[in-house]
């Protein structure tokens, strides 16, 4: 008998036979798979909805001999997002000057728009980028600093975006002021306390991350950016991981300044971000590529790279439908179930220490960086690679160290079980992990 979902699918057209049409129309069958949903169905419910995830993990062209919880860095796009890129790159070529130029490169405010309307934003107060560092490195080098001018921000900021103010601190005299702070973060007004009571009269910037990547920390940026604010203090956002990996709209972080990567969670084609300039700070930022003076009020100035493909952030557009056809709160809940299937096991261990605090889920989402105490990061990560060829990232600082560990929507129940089951041989002493040294 056919149960009701089976049902639908079937009524729609769709059989399960049919693979080398639903290889061709991906992005339809998560749609139709989404409405065999019940309305009111809890994303906490649908994360363990196998049949529905697995729908969503076949709209993805993947190399399956491989476990990849490296998703953080970069992840791989879905089929339709990947069509939509070889489309308008096929089109760009037959003749660049007229097709790029004239037809696909003014569609960039149709993406402008999509964007804007998901961050909660104004399109006007949006500028397409290339990753989170160019975005940020924008602000970062626009903004006049006179010499004795501080910015403050963390020791735990990403490594790139660190090295920009230290070239200006070399270059303009300006002075760079790093926080630190528990790890893992219990209390997130501790953080909130260190950050105000590091503010001095020079202070001129504050920049922090919305999520952490070397711990997974989600960062109480709504706060920080109000104290800011009330003093009249610039806030940059890195939130190269947190756009389109939980739900959360501009009105919730309320910062001057926001960059992102769309490669990471959204899945979009590699190589593409935007940065969110506030409209009345707009005018007060150079950009990093010299733009004419009618642009100094104008977002688009921060696009002045020169010849640039269409096709990547023409493609952006496919990539917001995917996930909107999914739902954030669902991907969100999907993500934390995920690491609840392993992270529970090893929590029990006193070897085992995680870098957020697992029992209060608004702390962390996708991304979780976990160590085994004795084992070294680079060791394990070499050891999962080699022997059972799971990716994962190795983290290392001055105060703690871990494997990051980011699975993604395609990721099966079967590969993070079994992701598991070899973590947990390690933690027990079943497995040996051999050393660097």
């Amino acid at each position: 008998m056919l149960t009701r979902r089976q049902f639908l699918y079937t009524a729609m057209g769709w059989t399960g036979w049919m693979y080398a049409t639903f290889r061709n129309d991906a992005l339809s069958h998560v749609l139709a798979a989404v409405r065999t949903l019940s309305p009111d169905a809890r994303p906490e419910d649908v994360a363990r909805d196998e049949w529905f995830w697995g729908q969503v993990q076949a709209a993805f062209d993947i190399d399956r001999t491989l476990i990849n919880l490296n998703n953080g860095g970069v992840c791989p796009s879905p089929r339709s997002v990947m069509a939509a890129l070889q489309r308008y790159l096929v089109y760009s070529n037959q003749a660049p000057a007229y097709t790029m130029w004239r037809h696909l490169e003014p569609q960039i405010e149709t993406v402008r728009s999509e964007l804007a309307r998901v961050f909660g934003c104004d399109p006007e107060e949006l500028a397409i980028t290339r990753n989170t560092s160019e975005a940020l490195e924008i602000v970062q080098f626009g903004l006049d600093l006179r010499p004795g001018d501080e910015v403050l921000t963390t020791d735990q900021d990403y490594p790139r975006m660190l090295t920009t103010w230290q070239q200006r601190a070399r270059r303009e005299g300006i002075r760079v002021r790093q926080i630190s702070f528990p790890v893992p973060l219990m209390r997130p007004e501790d953080f909130i306390d260190r950050i105000e009571a590091a503010i001095t009269p020079r202070t001129r910037v504050i920049h922090i991350c919305h999520v952490i990547n070397i711990t997974g920390q989600i960062l109480p940026v709504r706060e920080v950016c109000r104290i800011a604010r009330e003093r009249g203090i610039d806030c940059i956002v890195d939130g190269a991981h947190a756009f389109a990996h939980f739900p959360f709209r501009y009105a919730d972080i309320a910062c001057d300044y926001y960059g992102t990567s769309l490669h990471k969670w959204l899945c979009a084609p590699i190589g593409t971000g935007f940065l969110f300039v506030r409209r009345d700070k707009i005018r007060k930022v150079w950009p990093l590529m010299a733009a004419p003076p009618e642009m100094d009020d104008n977002i688009r100035k921060f696009e002045e790279i020169g010849t640039h493909p269409a096709a990547n952030h023409n493609a952006i557009a496919e990539a917001l439908a995917f996930n909107e056809t999914i739902g954030i709160d669902r991907k969100a809940a999907r993500l934390r179930y995920l690491h609840h299937r392993w992270a529970d096991r090893l929590r029990t261990y006193d070897r085992v220490r995680f870098m957020t605090n697992l029992d209060d889920e608004r702390n962390w989402c996708g991304l979780l960086v976990v160590d085994i105490a004795g084992i070294e990061p680079e060791s394990l990560a070499r050891y999962l690679l080699h022997k059972h060829r799971i990716i994962v990232t190795p983290i290392r600082h001055s105060r703690f160290q871990g494997i990051r560990v980011t699975p993604n929507v395609y990721t099966r129940l079967s590969e993070i079980d079994l992701f598991g089951d070899i973590m947990e041989d390690i933690v027990r002493g079943r497995v040996r992990v051999e050393t660097t040294g």
